[in-house]
């Protein structure tokens, strides 16, 4: 019987038929090897069904292959299964291979070995994306694949785009997958010489086609990834050292941190440095393969590398940043730690030549001075003039920088008692570079050594020297000049006439000030008229008065009413002191017309004072009036108060109480508690019956008006709670700082007052009852004094006798 006869028995028939007669029904095959008892014999109709069946039911049903290659992976037939994958894909369409290479990778990794290799190298011909799965599959067979591995790592690294995964690492890490491949397998990185996954030519980490360069391989890593520099140097660095090279190792380790920009980079190369000359200083002396000389030398080098860290260290923020003038400073203080004195100069030269004006961080001014005091302390007195000449022509940021170079250039000079030299200095530094006088101290589109005569604090310290050290000729002359240039201060204005005056030039002194308020107007113009007019009246007093008075009309000719109040009063006490009391107090009225409202009531007190001391009380009764005409309310309430009190003391009660009848309509009972209170003890002291109704009656009447103004009523609330609150936090002397006050609700107004023994208390309505009190007899006199009886009580006797 043949092996056919054997694998076809008579109970295979009906099966037979019916794949002869439905060739391109899958379900007839599958039924006939499920029929199959052994792997032999299904093997052999899925053979025939797949080789059998023409290419185009191949084409509709690629079911078939994968069933049979997934039943040929389990089988030990590598070789056999490798072969059917191959014309399963020659087999199928390219849009059908998908599902044939899953499983055919699956196959390989299985298998491993060169077998794997090969397919996953073919796999990556159509999928260059999977290059990762492949690093991996390298990796992890035994033994790892390292130099196939770290060659594929090349080519993704080199063609991201082509190899790399878009869902995979990132390009750092695939560079730090080669940097460990390569430092853990140090003995070589051989490359096959054939079917290399990209050829030789195309790679530009490698100059030999078998063997990858590990240098420039981890050089061009160090160029790409800036931020991690310190790891990619020690990487290279310990490349050599596994190899036993260390005079290689320690000039990449000089490199690295000669050339690194993050102080977090060069501690990382430092520190592997340091361990790199430690461990092998500790390896050579207990080995004993070093004599002494050799192992001092090594030890020596380590102690200086220790010693050189804060340069370093210097030398890399230095690199960050080369305008960095504060790191510039820190590193000339180590040299002069190390009193290494010929390294400060050299740091001071390269400093200032260094750090561009405009981009530096941290004042370049001083660090000018510094190198310049460097040398006067050590007694160089023609280095440091040096050094200020250089200074004195760089472009600062700002013309007061450049003008602190020419002050400290001449304090230079004093300090070694060259008092003309400083004045020479001086006279340079204010000399103006062109004829154009017109340049604007804040044009910027001008260089400070253009702009820097008009620096009034060059100006400023150039008349103080000429003030201590030269004559009141030279002095004057900085001043004129000062004064020529429109750069003056009022300060300036005022130390030019103090200096003349000094120096019993007064009339100079004078001039002086009228310049200055020729120069400025008001406000400023205010404290240098204040001064002037003071300095005047105490020079001459009475003796030049007309020209005194001129003074004063002048500064009151175009004085804001805020700033008239000072002058006016000034003015009347010239008056007072030296002219007619008529003409101060004329002056007084003018200035009730003129001065600010907020100063109006002061103004009407001193010129009613004034005016009680000069004609007498009565005298002021205008004065009185018209106050209460012009004064805001408030004011005028507190006017008519006096008024009405000046009035009571002459005896006319019938003028008080019009007048306190008259400013009744602008005080608001429920604020201006006082004013009625004020009212009310004096209709119980001076008035009657009817009196004391009529004042009831316009208080309801005023009370009535207010409560018609709403919005006029909540603002005097308000005014009159802000003014409690500030009057109780002046009183309060022990405020808690960060204190924040509650806010207080409106407490009920209490019946209840102070005990008066001539106060008579009488409700708002006519009809209801009147608190007893003592009247006086100017009231009642028919009254005994002891007889106790309530006012409504006397007041009904009376109607009863009459």
């Amino acid at each position: 019987m043949t092996d056919l006869d054997s694998l076809i028995t008579t109970e295979d028939l009906p099966y037979e038929e019916d794949c002869f007669r439905n060739p391109h029904n899958v379900r007839s095959w599958f039924r006939y090897s499920e029929f199959k008892k052994t792997p032999k014999e299904k093997i052999f109709v899925l053979s025939r069904a797949v080789f059998s069946i023409n290419s185009v039911l191949c084409n509709k049903f690629p079911v078939i292959w994968e069933t049979y290659l997934k039943f040929l992976s389990k089988q030990p037939r590598p070789t056999f299964t490798r072969r059917t994958f191959d014309r399963a894909l020659k087999a199928l369409p390219v849009t059908q291979h998908k599902k044939i290479w899953d499983l055919y990778i699956e196959f390989a990794n299985y298998t491993g070995g060169d077998t794997c290799v090969r397919i996953w190298r073919r796999f990556l011909k159509i999928q260059p994306s999977q290059a990762e799965r492949f690093v991996n599959v390298l990796l992890e067979m035994a033994p790892p694949r390292t130099a196939e591995a770290a060659r594929v790592l090349t080519a993704i690294i080199e063609s991201p785009n082509k190899y790399a995964n878009p869902n995979g690492k990132t390009l750092y890490e695939y560079w730090s997958i080669l940097c460990k491949i390569i430092i853990d397998h140090p003995e070589g990185i051989s490359m096959p010489q054939q079917d290399h996954l990209v050829p030789s030519s195309e790679f530009q980490l490698t100059q030999r086609p078998d063997t990858l360069d590990v240098e420039l391989i981890l050089r061009a890593g160090i160029k790409r990834f800036t931020n991690e520099v310190g790891v990619m140097w020690n990487s290279l660095a310990k490349w050599w050292i596994l190899r036993l090279n260390f005079e290689r190792a320690r000039d990449v380790f000089e490199e690295g941190i000669r050339t690194v920009n993050t102080v977090k980079d060069f501690t990382i190369i430092f520190d592997a440095y340091a361990e790199m000359e430690e461990s092998v200083l500790n390896q050579a002396m207990q080995d004993g393969t070093m004599d002494d000389i050799e192992i001092d030398l090594r030890l020596a080098r380590l102690e200086r590398l220790m010693e050189r860290r804060p340069f370093l260290i210097s030398d890399v923020l230095l690199r960050q940043n080369p305008h960095n003038v504060l790191e510039w400073q820190n590193r000339i203080k180590l040299y002069l730690e190390l009193e290494d004195f010929e390294n400060v100069v050299k740091t001071y030269t390269k400093a200032v030549t260094t750090v561009i004006p405009h981009r530096a961080n941290g004042s370049l001014t001083d660090l000018w001075l510094e190198f310049a005091n460097f040398y006067i302390e050590n007694d160089r007195l023609k280095d440091a003039r040096n050094v200020f000449e250089q200074a004195v022509k760089v472009p600062f940021k700002k013309v007061d920088d450049l003008a602190h170079i020419w002050c400290q250039y001449a304090e230079m000079e004093l300090k070694y008692s060259n008092y003309q030299e400083a004045i020479n200095v001086l006279g340079r530094a204010t000399a103006p570079l062109s004829a154009n006088l017109d340049i604007r101290f804040n044009d910027e589109s001008k260089t400070p050594q253009q702009r820097l005569f008009k620096s009034i604090k060059l100006w400023s310290f150039y008349v103080d020297l000429e003030e201590s050290v030269g004559t009141v000729e030279s002095a004057k002359a900085v001043y004129d000049r000062i004064m020529d240039l429109k750069i003056a201060t009022p300060q300036v204005i005022i130390n030019y006439a103090t200096f003349l005056e000094e120096n019993k030039y007064f009339e100079e002194s004078f001039r002086v000030y009228e310049r200055g308020v020729e120069l400025f107007g008001y406000p400023i113009a205010f404290e240098i008229w204040n001064l002037y007019l003071t300095k005047f009246i105490a020079r001459y007093g009475g003796t030049k008065l007309e020209r005194a008075r001129d003074l004063f009309e002048n500064a009151l000719e175009k004085c804001p009413p805020k700033l008239a109040k000072p002058l006016y009063l000034l003015y009347a006490k010239l008056e007072e002191d030296y002219g007619l009391a008529r003409h101060a107090l004329s002056i007084y009225d003018r200035g009730t017309k003129n001065v600010a409202p907020e100063d109006l009531y002061e103004m009407f007190t001193v010129y009613i004072a004034k005016a009680t001391s000069f004609y007498g009380i009565v005298s002021t009764r205008d004065i009185y009036s018209k106050a209460l005409e012009v004064l805001p309310d408030k004011s005028a309430r507190d006017m008519a108060i006096k008024f009405a009190e000046m009035e009571t003391k002459l005896g006319e009660v019938d003028r008080a109480r019009a007048i306190l009848g008259y400013s009744s309509q602008i005080c608001d009972p429920r604020v201006d508690q006082q004013f009625w209170q004020i009212w009310h003890e004096f209709e119980a002291k001076y008035g009657n019956e009817d009196t004391y109704k009529e004042m009831l009656r316009i208080k309801r009447s005023v009370q009535a008006k207010f409560n018609s103004q709403v919005s006029f009523i909540s603002s005097q609330i308000l005014q009159a709670r802000k003014e409690k609150d500030l009057q109780e936090q002046q009183n309060n002397n022990t405020k808690v700082s960060g204190f924040v006050r509650a806010v207080e609700t409106e407490p009920k107004q209490e019946a209840k007052e102070d005990e008066n023994p001539d106060e008579i208390e009488i409700e708002d309505s006519d009809d209801e009852q009147v608190v007893e009190k003592t009247v006086p007899d100017a009231v009642f006199g028919s009254l005994k004094e002891d007889e106790n009886i309530g006012a409504k009580d006397r007041f009904k006797r009376k109607r009863a006798q009459e």
